[in-house]
């Protein structure tokens, strides 16, 4: 085990578009908009030392929002000369989702496609170990995958 290893502290993501995601995470998700840091650049390879990304790669700015009162969300503009614009794929290596908990599915949905959110298929119910849970994925305007989860009375995991 990692010594020390409490929690989960934040999760970050780099969006094409920082008053896009700044908008949608707050006035669609709700997230409370903290503050913001930057700009960070380097001319000595500490962007490649220390962040794994071209040493040229600046972030101009990037913003932190706090959301349902636990996460936090570090959101990141970043130019780069190499830079891909494209969101990973759940599919990719590298792919993955940020996974909303919400008290009614129903009307989280109804919610998401009244505000023109892209929501991916219906609701679906959870078997095996998870059964109890419903869930659906939908959109970020710049293509990043959320998920919202729901299960009021529990899951079988949670049972047995």
């Amino acid at each position: 085990m990692l010594p020390g290893l409490q929690r989960l502290d934040h999760i970050g993501f780099t969006v094409p578009d920082l008053d896009e995601a700044t908008t949608f995470l707050v006035d669609v998700l709700g997230c409370e908009y903290l503050y913001s840091l930057g700009p960070f650049a380097a001319d000595d390879g500490w962007m490649a030392e220390h962040l794994n990304v071209d040493p040229r790669a600046t972030i101009p700015e990037n913003r932190f929002f706090r959301c349902g009162g636990q996460a936090i969300f570090e959101v990141f503009a970043y130019t780069a000369p190499d830079q891909r614009r494209e969101p990973p794929r759940n599919s990719d290596v590298g792919g993955h989702h940020v996974a909303l908990y919400v008290d009614d599915l129903d009307a989280a949905v109804a919610y998401l496609r009244e505000r023109r959110v892209r929501v991916l298929g219906e609701p679906t119910a959870s078997r095996g170990p998870h059964e109890g849970q419903r869930w659906v994925y939908f959109l970020a305007p710049w293509g990043m995958q959320f998920e919202l989860v729901s299960y009021p009375h529990g899951k079988a995991f949670d049972r047995s």
